[in-house]
């Protein structure tokens, strides 16, 4: 780690506001062309036109630079421009319930892996329990919300402590493990929770729990649609935004975390646990901090999820779904916000895009995330840099 400024170059091609404008209005135009393809040589199109770009930015970095460049001089706009694309977002979407669907839930999945990033890409921790937590998350507001009548706003924290205390039981014992057997521990924990939820019966066992009842807000049910200025969207377009705000919420998370102390822990232990020790980091605490971290967030997510789909089993919360996020992360870019958010959209949206494949669409999934690290070794978006001081 340093705490010098990565080199800006003085001199962009394009002015920085334009590239801001352009980079993102092109991203938002790739993911609608992902979103509304039906045709699968449209979408190998659209896949080929992204990992050129990729590639062009492995081959020749300095592309890469000016576009970050021109972001961290115009971050102002680029917050603004992002704002008006997620805003406008469900209003190109009102048609296509199915494509609406997808954000929704690649959203959730970005909170999910930004919540395993605190632990695989900032301190080097190798969780398959999320989707355990995430699970968790999900139980408790449903139980809560059927049984007793509370409304997901209630939930909410509700759900969030119980998963982070089963964040500290998992992280505690795991601290008299490493490497491949720590990942063993997070794996059997996994297992543990999924035959709990499949076989008691006050969590409906296998059948899962049906009739979590819709939230709302201000006396608008979460199962209307929305008017504005004559448009009519969708009542997804509800949770479309409530899930925007989480995701925010945990963007936010990771910036303040990422530039604390807690975050230079986790790096340092991520470099050289020794070291780091003889600095005088208390590394099992920060570890064990990394696991209830991602179980606060997988919490908030599960919790959403519930009221979403109104109904959930076991089976939405699979070893799998840890697996899943945890290649979201490595495919994305570790320790890196922006390239694990484009991860777990990417990996969302691929096998749902290829089910023309059949029974192979999982191949070529793999394939496409092969060739994608194959350009780019180090992730998408690789980390970069930590730099101070505003600039």
């Amino acid at each position: 780690m340093s705490a010098q400024n990565p080199s800006v170059p003085d001199n962009l091609a394009l002015p920085a506001p334009l590239v801001v404008i352009a980079a993102q209005v092109i991203g938002a135009a790739l993911l609608w062309g992902l979103l509304t393809a039906e045709s699968t040589l449209v979408i190998l199109l659209l896949l080929a036109v992204m990992a050129a770009a990729f590639a062009a930015m492995q081959i020749r970095p300095q592309i890469e630079e000016n576009i970050v460049a021109a972001f961290r001089r115009s971050r102002r706009l680029a917050l603004m421009v992002g704002l008006v694309l997620v805003l406008i977002w469900p209003f190109f979407l009102i048609k296509n319930t199915y494509g609406m669907h997808l954000v929704i839930v690649a959203l959730l999945y970005s909170v999910l892996a930004l919540a395993l990033n605190f632990q695989l890409g900032s301190a080097n921790i190798p969780n398959f329990a999320t989707g355990a937590t995430y699970g968790i998350g999900a139980y408790t507001s449903a139980l809560l919300a059927i049984n007793y009548g509370f409304s997901l706003w209630a939930t909410l924290p509700a759900a969030a402590i119980v998963a982070t205390a089963f964040g500290f039981l998992l992280g505690i014992p795991s601290m008299r493990t490493k490497d491949s057997y720590l990942a063993l521990v997070t794996i059997a924990f996994g297992i543990v929770i999924h035959q709990m939820l499949n076989n008691l019966s006050w969590t409906g066992g296998p059948n899962g729990l049906v009739g979590i009842p819709a939230p709302s807000l201000f006396g608008h049910s979460f199962m209307s649609p929305i008017n504005v200025f004559g448009y009519r969207l969708p009542a997804q377009a509800n949770f479309y935004y409530l899930s925007v705000v989480l995701l925010g919420l945990a963007i936010l998370s990771a910036k303040r975390l990422h530039e604390s102390r807690i975050g230079l822990a986790w790096n340092a232990i991520r470099a050289d646990e020794l070291a780091a020790k003889s600095q005088g980091i208390n590394v099992a605490w920060y570890k064990i901090l990394a696991f209830a971290v991602d179980a606060f967030l997988a919490a908030f997510a599960g919790t959403v999820y519930a009221f979403y789909v109104s109904y959930i089993s076991p089976d939405n919360f699979t070893f799998l779904v840890s697996v899943t996020i945890m290649t979201m992360v490595i495919v994305g870019g570790m320790d890196n916000t922006f390239g694990v958010i484009v991860g777990a959209f990417l990996l969302t949206l691929l096998p749902e895009k290829l089910r023309i494949f059949s029974d192979y669409r999982l191949l070529f999934v793999s394939v496409v995330v092969i060739l994608f690290l194959i350009l780019r070794p180090r992730g998408l978006f690789p980390q970069r840099q930590r730099s101070y001081g505003g600039h």
